[in-house]
């Protein structure tokens, strides 16, 4: 039997190998921890997101998306709110609230938010403008931008608008119904 020295080193194929495997490793490492997760642009976008308050308050129109990170309609329209935010940046303040941190509920009853996305349009002097329930193109959201800039009317789309107070209440009206309105919000479905 050959014996090799205690200092050989990895020939060519064997360092090659180890390398695909350490970058396979890093790779998979990465997508468990999330870095290569689709909600990355929503977290970017919360993270660079002003305060509520402040942006309410600093003379320029705010658009409030209400997400979550297991939201599929919110991650599908996170790239185009990428684009809307890139594009207006210091014209436009954009304010992400997630749904699921409990810091949020005084805006989620205030808002009244019962689905998400929901958007929550407000003018440079901080008036609620409108609202809109549901996934948005980013064409839609670019008018929307365009509207509250404008100090317009936001555009007439489905699902887009003030929102009215019914004088019936459905849950009461429903036989099924077992939960108050104050018990329905975005977290108690599924």
């Amino acid at each position: 039997m050959t014996s090799s020295p205690s200092g050989s080193s990895l020939g060519p194929k064997e360092r090659l190998l180890l390398g695909v495997v350490a970058a396979v490793l890093a790779f998979a490492v990465l997508w468990l921890r999330g870095g290569l997760h689709p909600a990355a642009p929503l977290e970017r976008l919360a993270r660079q997101s002003p305060d509520l308050q402040v942006a309410l308050t600093n003379g320029k129109p705010t658009l409030v998306e209400f997400y979550a990170d297991w939201c599929e309609a919110c991650r599908a329209m996170a790239p185009a709110m990428e684009t809307l935010e890139s594009q207006r940046r210091g014209q436009l303040n954009l304010v992400l609230l997630n749904v699921d941190n409990p810091r949020w509920q005084p805006e989620l009853d205030r808002y009244a938010v019962n689905g998400i996305p929901q958007l929550e349009l407000f003018n440079a002097k901080g008036d609620n403008v409108g609202r809109s329930i549901g996934a948005r193109t980013s064409a839609e959201l670019q008018a929307m931008g365009q509207a509250l800039l404008a100090d317009a009317p936001i555009p007439a789309l489905p699902g887009v608008g003030k929102v009215s107070q019914l004088n019936e209440d459905p849950l009461q009206s429903s036989p099924s119904a077992s939960l108050s309105a104050s018990q329905v919000g975005p977290r108690s479905h599924g």
